[in-house]
Formats: structure tokens, C-alpha cells, sequence
């Protein structure tokens, strides 16, 4: 464990935060990583490791992990700029700037895009492919029929609201989301360009990802596969001082004319209605809330193919952390990092979702299939009163459900990742109607004229 003795020697010791992080990514089988702590105006950055296994290629600072959904929140700070220069309303419709969105765009505002309030599904509803356009993308995929719940309804994490977003970046700027990104945000924050699935050659080196087989601990790099019309929602890669540096931005905004305080604040306060079970305590516009005692932390988790990176900031308290990792299993590592470093003195600590109440037979009536965009999960009621739950005919796990209909499902392709998920009920006839795991809901498939009046109540 790190040494708690003062905070500036046990948390800003660069030798002892580079024994514990190579100490945990050896437990974890992480093949490289970076950590990065700020506090009172100093940074510390540690780089550990292989940016690919077998490679004898260091991890250095200036290294790129491919940050997978943590490109959000860079987007919606993007967002959040052309807002604070009156160039973007929070509480327009889209179809005010994309009218190809037709009714759609009169029902889902910006605010609600950036908030996964927007009803969307998490991706695209057909398993037709991806094109390279952003434009085509939208046009294709942003239609009724992509709705899971009534847009201002409830949360729902959609990769496919985030591409609409960066769409928007593109109409209000006249530039693709890429330019956009690397102009007005990218470069200002002195953060060198790397984009995943561009085609657009990187200018700094960046690591590859890597599947870890949790029996055997081996290793295995695996390609990015993101298609590049995906790129708003998670074709960034940075380094864990890149991730501070959008940290900073949030915290500590008056230093800089980029995003003005207020605009700041706006995005770390919980979006009323936005519940993003499992994930964190809250979600303002971009950005995730969690509190741990009496610290409030705003931040964003993501995956890549076999990258796991993670970045948090106490706007109150002046710290920011920021990890990035290489491997599948770098959760553990995280997980494991932040109770370590509130041990030594830092007021953070894994995220924990509400206790769970005393265990029941799951109601059979549960049973079936439940439908976001082009993943299907089925659920069938075993005789023990527990669950099965499978995704596409790939088993997930069993898991005992709670009283309040809530329950944990261990990942195995991650090995110490836990997806928090409930079962909901229809507000208004008490059936259960959908499913939420790891923050992404899933109706209950139903015929279209079902779901066409569903939307009519909705």
C-alpha cells in the first residue's frame, strides 16, 4: 500500500506512485499504463510498462491509450464551448440544426443528447454497416424507430446520441468533428492529436490494446475496430496528463478563456431524471458525478479494444486523477487504485452502487427478451428463483435478484468488473417492461403496434 504518512510525500511521490502502479498492473497482467495525480498546481505522472507486449516499447508520457467512451466527455466539452460562444442552445431541438432528424429532431433537445436523456438506443437499431460520415450516419440511424423510451423520460447511455452530437459540431463549425476537435479543443489544452479509426496518420505513438485470458494471464494485442463515423463517442487516444489537462478545465476553468466558469459548472451538476444505475451517483453534460464522503468528483470510464482509461476531478478540492491502461482487466487495476490512494489520504474510493436489499426469487413474469438497438438480451427465470442472462445467444451469468429487482452480474471477459443492473416496471401498469445493465436500458421486445402506442402514453 502506499505509505500514509503526509499527503504531499505518500501522493505526490513519484517513486512511490510508480511502485504501486507496477505493482498492481503486475496482479492485474496490465502490460503498460500511466498515472497522473494533480493537486495544488503540481502534477505528478508516472509511465509503466510495454505499449505492446513482446515489444520492449516503453510507455512514455507522451504515449496514446485509445480512451474509448472517455472521447465523450471531450466531446460534449466541445459542444459545451459553442454553447458558451451562443453558437449552440442547450434547449433547442436538434431538427433545428439537423432537419433530416424530421420528427425526432423536434423531440430531442441538445441538453438531452448530452445528458443520455435522449432516449436513443446505444447503437445503431439495424446490423447494416457504418459508414465514414457523420452525416449519413444520423440521417441513417437517428429515426422513431431508434427510441427506446420518450426523449426527457429517463437515462439511457447511447453512443449513438454522442455521434448526433458531434454532428452538431460539424454544422455549427463548418468543420468535420475531427477538425473541429483538434482546433478549438485538442491543440488550446497543448494536447497532440490522435484519432482511432480516422485514417488520419497519428503523430504520436499509440499503444495497443490487449486481451488478457484471466485463467492463463496471457496477453494478446488486439486491433482498434471502431468505425470512424463512431468516432464522437470513442476515437480519441490521449495520455493520462492529456486527460488531466480536460480535468483542469473543468475544475479550475477561470484559468483559461476556453470554457467560461459557469458553462463549466453547468456541466457537473446532475441532469434531474438522469439515473445512470450502476455507472455513477449522477450525469450532468458530458460528465459523470460520483460522491465519495463529502467530496463531490465529476469524471468518464472508458473501453477501447482491450484499453481500459478513467480520469476524475474535485473541482472543490483542486484534485484530479487520471489512469490509462492497455490491457481488458485495467477496471481491477483502477478499482483497486483509488482504494489504495483514499487509504493514503486522497478523498476518492471505487464507486459503489446502493446496497442492494435482501435477496428473492425473481418474479417470473421478468422472463423474455429485452431489445436496445442491435443487442438483444434474454432473461429466463431458473428453478431456484434466480437469473440467466444471455446477450445475442452468449451466456452472461446467473445472478439473485434483490427485493427492489436490482442485481450484479460479474463480467467474465473482465475479471473483477461488475455490471450493476435492475429490472424496471412500466410506471404506469406495474409490469416489468425493461431491463438496465452497465447504465444502457433494453425495452421489452414487443410488436410495432405495441411499441407505437407505448410511445403515444410515453
Amino acid at each position: 500500500m502506499v505509505e500514509t504518512r503526509t499527503e504531499a510525500r505518500s501522493l505526490q511521490d513519484a517513486d512511490q506512485i510508480s511502485e504501486l502502479l507496477v505493482r498492481l498492473a503486475g496482479k492485474h497482467r496490465v502490460p503498460g499504463a500511466q498515472l497522473a495525480i494533480h493537486h495544488r498546481g503540481e502534477t505528478v505522472a508516472v509511465e509503466i510498462g510495454e505499449q505492446a507486449t513482446g515489444t520492449g516499447r516503453a510507455v512514455t508520457a507522451a504515449t496514446a491509450f485509445p480512451i474509448g467512451s472517455v472521447t465523450k466527455a471531450f466531446t460534449a466539452t466541445l459542444a459545451m464551448i459553442l454553447v458558451a460562444d451562443d453558437d449552440l442552445d442547450l434547449n433547442a431541438p436538434v431538427g433545428e440544426y439537423l432537419p433530416e432528424l424530421d420528427d425526432l429532431g423536434a423531440e430531442c433537445t441538445v441538453r438531452r443528447i448530452l445528458s443520455h436523456t435522449s432516449g436513443l438506443t446505444a447503437d445503431p437499431p439495424v446490423a447494416n454497416e457504418v459508414g465514414n460520415s457523420l452525416h449519413r450516419y444520423v440521417t441513417d440511424y437517428c429515426r422513431p424507430q431508434s427510441l427506446l423510451q420518450a426523449p426527457g423520460l429517463g437515462f439511457s447511455y447511447s453512443n449513438l446520441g454522442y455521434v448526433t452530437a458531434g454532428r452538431l459540431v460539424e454544422v455549427i463549425t463548418g468543420m468535420t468533428w475531427w477538425e473541429a476537435m483538434e482546433s478549438i479543443l485538442l491543440r488550446p489544452l497543448g494536447i497532440e492529436p490522435a484519432f482511432v479509426g480516422a485514417q488520419i496518420p497519428a503523430r504520436r505513438r499509440v499503444a495497443s490494446g490487449h486481451s488478457v485470458n484471466p485463467v492463463t494471464g496471457r496477453a494478446r494485442p488486439v486491433q482498434q475496430s471502431l468505425a470512424r463515423a463512431e468516432a464522437p463517442a470513442g476515437g480519441l487516444a490521449v495520455s493520462a496528463s492529456d486527460l488531466v489537462s480536460l480535468g483542469l478545465l473543468h475544475a479550475d476553468p477561470d484559468g483559461t478563456s476556453l470554457l467560461p466558469a459557469r458553462w463549466a459548472e453547468l456541466m457537473r451538476q446532475p441532469v434531474a431524471g438522469a439515473e445512470p444505475f450502476g455507472l455513477a451517483d449522477g450525469w450532468g453534460l458530458g460528465l459523470a458525478t460520483f460522491r465519495a464522503g463529502d467530496t463531490g468528483w465529476v469524471g468518464h470510464d472508458g473501453n477501447g479494444n482491450g484499453t481500459a482509461c478513467y480520469f476524475r476531478v474535485a473541482p472543490d478540492s483542486g484534485w484530479a486523477i487520471a489512469l490509462t491502461s492497455n490491457a481488458n482487466t485495467g477496471y481491477g487495476l483502477w478499482q483497486e487504485l483509488l482504494a489504495e490512494l483514499g487509504r493514503a489520504g486522497l478523498p476518492i474510493g471505487p464507486h459503489r452502487a446502493r446496497a442492494a436489499t435482501a435477496p428473492m426469487r425473481a418474479p417470473l413474469a421478468c422472463a423474455g427478451s429485452y431489445v436496445n438497438g442491435d443487442v438483444e438480451y434474454k432473461v429466463l427465470v431458473l428453478s431456484d428463483g434466480r437469473l440467466e442472462l444471455s446477450s445475442d445467444g452468449e451466456l452472461l451469468g446467473q445472478v439473485t435478484c434483490a427485493e427492489d429487482l436490482t442485481f450484479q452480474l460479474h463480467d467474465p471477459a473482465a475479471p473483477g468488473q461488475v455490471f450493476h443492473g435492475r429490472l424496471l416496471r412500466d410506471r404506469f401498469t406495474g409490469m416489468i417492461d425493461g431491463i438496465q445493465l452497465g447504465g444502457r436500458l433494453a425495452r421489452r421486445a414487443m410488436s410495432d403496434r405495441q411499441l407505437a402506442g407505448r410511445r403515444l402514453t410515453a
